[in-house]
């Protein structure tokens, strides 16, 4: 079963450069979206045999996730709970029979860290939440995650130290969540792989010099480790400046 996540940064800008065709050429069973940034009834986007699920932010033009999918869910939960980061659109959870499903758009904790302090509730509260589903059934979660989790994770990370998704807090919660028992996907197949990045900026030409960061992930409830077959990055894949990033599960 193949998985595929994509903060496309503007689903309607992304259509313009070529989604759809890329969509089709990844042939995902659950294809998730992060940064949707729009609100129902502005894009009108069907996939043959894929149905879809939503989740707006309130605020226009902002975050948002969807998830498509070739396997009808048994229930489907937008958001955590918990009012205080319900409004952003930023998590859809799938329960299928033996598993759930969870694509998040983490809150950045932005420049200056002026949303640090908040980030580090979410952090909490979201590790919490997939705790409560893990002790139902397994849980693959995937996303922006907002955080490089290690120096390998970003070309620079010396110059980085304390500018957002580097801060010593958020790379600290990352291992508090992999310790609650949670795999990184990728690093599982490629613990010393270097160079492997899922976001550039758009300044500096940084993806042609491939000067980025690895921030989307999937992660995987650690007892479904025996189950992992593969993962990767889609850097040949443009339309963003994040990439798609891909888990293959037997599920």
């Amino acid at each position: 079963m193949k998985l595929i996540s994509w903060n496309v940064n503007g689903l309607r800008a992304c259509c313009e450069k070529g989604f759809r065709e890329s969509f089709a050429a990844l042939d995902a069973d659950f294809f998730c979206l992060q940064e949707t940034k729009m609100q129902a009834g502005q894009l009108d986007l069907e996939f043959p045999g894929y149905r879809s699920y939503w989740n707006y932010a309130e605020k226009k033009g902002y975050s948002g996730t969807a998830v498509f999918t070739k396997h009808e869910p048994l229930s489907v939960q937008l958001g955590m709970g918990i009012a205080e980061h319900d409004t952003e659109g930023r998590i859809i959870t799938l329960e299928m029979p033996n598993f759930y499903l969870v694509t998040v758009y983490t809150p950045n904790s932005q420049d200056g860290l002026r949303r640090l302090d908040y980030r580090m509730r979410w952090e909490d509260d979201f590790r919490a939440y997939l705790s409560r589903l893990d002790a139902v059934k397994p849980v693959v979660v995937c996303g922006d995650l907002n955080v490089a989790h290690c120096e390998i994770d970003l070309k620079n990370p010396k110059t980085n130290r304390r500018n957002a998704g580097f801060t010593d807090e958020e790379r600290d919660k990352f291992t508090t969540l992999l310790q609650a028992g949670f795999t990184d996907t990728f690093r599982y197949f490629h613990p010393e792989l270097e160079g492997a990045y899922s976001w550039w900026s758009y300044r500096f030409k940084a993806r042609e010099k491939n000067a980025g960061w690895r921030i989307d992930y999937f992660l995987a409830s650690a007892r479904l480790d025996e189950r992992l077959q593969s993962a990767a990055i889609h850097s040949e894949i443009f339309g963003s400046d994040h990439c798609p990033v891909e888990v293959v599960l037997d599920l």
